[in-house]
């Protein structure tokens, strides 16, 4: 209760501090208009001139911020100081292997506070990343102030429209009143946008009394092995110190493999591609369809960024594709988040073994497969492998293979990348532990595993019931439509 008070008198606080500004904005503008030399009768000509004169030698920029600064300290005045946070319970931090288990504890921790937490909210942490980038590009398209601000990779961490916006997003709250609890799921740091973005939003809201839950494959020292932005990732990493407990969920075991399947009579994952098979994939497709009803159609869904991508077949939260389509074209998380969150079930064909020829169609496949399952879709594939055997390569070589691993750029032609890096002057001393993830191809590797692990768990039945519960297009569609739905996600599979 203290936390919820504390978070309800920050929604007061906050909301005065924008009425203020408001006012303060509203009388900037109007003073500026008196100053203009068409209106402003009461000052010589000469005067003006002056004036305007000394504000155009003014660096861009800089006298918006001055205003902003000398604005920020008459609301602090007028408002008072902010609310003081009461001292929040140290959040967790789950790092360990692929199927140990983490993702499991959260949502179990994320069940349990239902209805004895109001303010929580539950996101995977790369497409929180890719909301935040989307949000972030609506924000400033439509921002009428300076552009110098928006020049800057980094300044929008410490901006106004971030510390409001963002913030209002990841509370998600009609009241805007603050979240509690913030779970993440697989915390990774790839680029700086997510080292930069990470810090920025946990400083912001462990600060404010936030309790975090995260997981991640790694530890929080190793998460940023390239040194990307260093300085921000050491306060990111003395803020997780001071308010997380980090816990190692420490097994080899892959715990999806050991997912009961007794008592199954579905098929979902069809190999290799023979006419047997695919017959089996084709009247799975079929009965299907048949039973949820409507026409097959083609149709066009939002994407982020303003973009869209066309499904070529829909039919009621069900969609079908070839591999080639949804790996083999310049798409990635944002077009698979987009189809996982209007399709509870997926249809796919013609996947290939993945090898180095087809590396970068591997990569994009893995994304996928991590956004269908996140989004607790089911999965129907025709392929030409076993799961266990899908990224193990072809007689082309394997997958992933230092000695044939070179840089995908014309820039650095046919040069493996340890001869790059050694031209750039990194060398391969034992204690580069960035370089050394790099050329053992760990951060692949993982994904590799994790997205076999994966594929087995969304063949279960315990999968494919959570399915019918947990897709948010269940709730979208009318009572009938949605009863068919979810007794063919149940029923509609050929038997063994």
């Amino acid at each position: 209760m203290e936390m919820e008070d504390y978070h309800a008198q920050l929604y007061i606080w906050e909301n005065s501090r924008e009425k203020e500004r408001r006012r303060l904005l509203v009388e900037e503008a109007e003073d500026k208009q008196r100053d203009g030399v068409w209106i402003d009768e009461k000052r010589g000509f000469l005067e003006k001139l002056v004036t305007r004169r000394r504000r155009g030698s003014i660096e861009p920029g800089v006298g918006k911020w001055v205003s902003y600064l000398n604005r920020e300290k008459k609301i602090d005045k007028l408002v008072g100081q902010r609310p003081v946070a009461p001292v929040a319970p140290k959040g967790l931090y789950l790092y360990g292997n692929v199927g140990s288990g983490k993702t499991m504890l959260m949502d179990m921790f994320y069940g349990a506070t239902e209805g004895v937490i109001k303010h929580r909210r539950r996101f995977h942490f790369h497409e929180a990343m890719l909301e935040i980038h989307d949000h972030m590009h609506d924000v400033w398209k439509r921002r009428d102030d300076d552009k110098s601000v928006q020049s800057s990779a980094f300044s929008w961490i410490s901006s106004l429209p971030f510390d409001a916006k963002i913030k209002e997003w990841l509370i998600g709250q009609a009241d805007k009143t603050g979240a509690s609890i913030l779970c993440f799921d697989e915390i990774q740091t790839i680029d700086v946008f997510a080292v930069v973005a990470l810090s920025g939003i946990l400083s912001r809201l462990l600060s404010t009394g936030t309790v975090l839950v995260a997981t991640s494959n790694k530890a929080p020292e190793d998460l940023n092995q390239d040194g990307m932005q260093r300085d921000i990732f050491l306060e990111l990493l003395s803020k997780l110190d001071e308010n997380c407990n980090k816990i190692l969920v420490g097994t080899e075991k892959d715990y999806r493999r050991l997912i009961p399947t007794e008592g199954s009579t579905q098929v979902h994952y069809f190999w290799p591609v023979t006419s047997d098979t695919y017959s089996m994939y084709e009247a799975m497709w079929h009965d299907i369809t048949n039973q949820i009803g409507g026409d097959i159609i083609s149709v066009t869904i939002p994407v982020m960024f303003g973009r869209s991508i066309e499904i070529p077949q829909s039919c009621n939260g069900v969609a079908r594709f070839d591999f080639e389509y949804l790996c083999g074209r310049p798409v990635g998380a944002a077009d698979y988040i987009a189809i996982a969150r209007n399709y509870h079930t997926i249809f796919i064909s013609e996947i290939p073994a993945m090898s180095m020829k087809i590396r970068d169609k591997a990569r994009r496949f893995i994304t996928l497969i991590d956004e269908l399952y996140n989004h607790h879709c089911r999965l129907v594939c025709l392929a030409a492998s076993s799961i266990d055997d899908l990224f193990q390569g072809t007689e082309e070589g394997p997958l992933f293979d230092l000695e044939s691993f070179q840089f995908e750029t014309e820039a650095e032609g046919t040069k493996l990348r340890r001869d790059v890096l050694a031209e750039g002057n990194v060398g391969l001393r034992p204690s580069t532990s960035g370089l050394v993830a790099i050329l053992s191809g760990q951060e692949e590797m993982f994904a590799f595993r994790r997205a076999i692990s994966r594929l087995i768990e969304m063949q279960t039945p315990l999968y494919l019931e959570r399915v019918r519960h947990a897709h948010p297009s269940f709730q979208l569609l009318g009572p009938a439509v949605a009863s068919n739905n979810r007794t063919c996600v149940s029923q509609c599979a050929p038997s063994v």
